[in-house]
């Protein structure tokens, strides 16, 4: 849906001023579906859930053209469980996205709260956009978006095209740069061939008891053969550890943000190092019907068997350019010491926790409909 805004300066006296024209897009998405989670512990659970693909969201996006090749843009997005009716983040009104910037013929500059790289480049790591329970990338968590980000993004020339940020901490006492969190990302894109790198790492507090940073390095490839995709993807990271739901069911450093950016720097998980390394394809069977699907591995560097593997086999159905069935079959296990456990786009409201999830092997069903705007 499209709203045009046109303002006339003459009307208010000032004529001598060029009329600029702003277009503001109401756009969102719903995507519901329905989950089962089996766990080799033999507990089960059933639910209708939210974004196995895309997280259900409201958002306004603007622009306003001022001419020679500038724009000034803007973007709002609300993330909802559409299960519910409710807010994503009730301590958000945007939660998803809230920026606005200029594009120039120099590039695009950002402020505000913005998607992360890692997260924008989901469409190029595997052919579920790196959402669904299978994706190994996905279980391990993905950097999502960070408050108080500036931003920029080159044009693309000769096929590539940079893309950096850095998020302040605003912390009393400390410079710009003095910590925060730093993106870097570098994409190629020419013909049937993609390729790039999406990387992320943040310093702890001053005062924390382990100096390392947190790091997620993103190397990622792809190759369009015409009837589908080939996409290979390898992510090295020290960002997960564990909460009440399971031995690697969390983040050092928050994937949507925490106070100032930061942390504290007083858990020892940030010593243990992750290679995941994941391969997936898909084939169109026709203009409706596509299926897909990946095989992944991580890697705990530390050897304290806290590794798992897993996998999918999936099918898109397109009743329209705007609607689309699916349906994906999971597979995870769980080493011994390991408690990862299934994520979509939004994490599952039935899953399975703790003793049903640690060093455990687990099967997922999903199947759901998606409806953009």
């Amino acid at each position: 849906m499209k709203i045009k805004f046109v303002a006339a300066c003459s009307l208010a006296g000032c004529s001598a001023l060029a009329q600029a024209q702003s277009n503001v897009t109401l756009y969102g998405d719903v995507d519901q579906y329905l989950g089962y989670i089996h766990s080799s512990s033999g507990t089960s659970v059933v639910g209708l859930n939210d974004g196995a693909i895309l997280r259900s969201r409201l958002g306004l996006r603007g622009v306003e053209e001022l001419g020679g090749g500038y724009q000034t843009k803007f973007t709002l997005e609300q993330g909802l469980n559409a299960n519910t009716g409710g807010a994503a983040d009730s301590s958000r009104l945007f939660d998803r996205q809230a920026w606005v910037g200029m594009n120039t013929p120099a590039g695009e500059f950002r402020i505000g709260r913005q998607n992360s790289i890692p997260f924008f480049i989901g469409g190029a790591i595997d052919y579920t956009e790196r959402t669904t329970y299978g994706s190994v990338i996905n279980t391990f968590g993905v950097p999502s978006r960070y408050d108080n980000d500036l931003s920029y993004k080159s044009p693309r020339l000769a096929g590539f095209q940079l893309d950096a940020h850095y998020a302040l901490t605003e912390t009393a006492g400390e410079g710009v740069g003095a910590r925060g969190v730093y993106q870097l990302g570098l994409d190629y894109s020419k013909g049937p061939y993609r390729a790039g790198y999406a990387g992320l790492w943040a310093k702890p507090a001053a005062n924390a008891l382990f100096s390392e940073r947190v790091v997620y390095h993103n190397l990622y490839a792809n190759y369009d053969y015409g009837k589908g995709k080939l996409y290979f993807a390898y992510v090295r990271s020290n960002n997960v550890t564990a909460n009440a739901s399971g031995n690697n069911a969390t983040a050092i450093l928050s994937n949507v943000s925490i106070p100032n950016n930061a942390f504290a720097g007083n858990n020892p998980d940030v010593l243990r190092m992750y290679n995941i390394y994941q391969i997936s394809a898909d084939y169109r069977l026709s203009p409706q019907l596509r299926i897909g699907a990946l095989y992944g591995v991580m890697q705990d560097t530390s050897h304290r068997d806290s590794g798992a593997q897993g996998g999918n086999l999936g099918a898109y159905y397109d009743l329209s350019k705007r609607t689309t069935l699916y349906s994906f079959a999971n597979y995870m296990k769980n080493d011994a010491n390991a408690g990862f456990r299934f994520s979509g786009s939004a994490g599952p409201a039935a899953n399975l926790a703790g003793a049903d999830i640690n060093g455990k092997s687990l099967i997922g069903m999903q199947a759901g409909i998606l409806h953009r705007f």
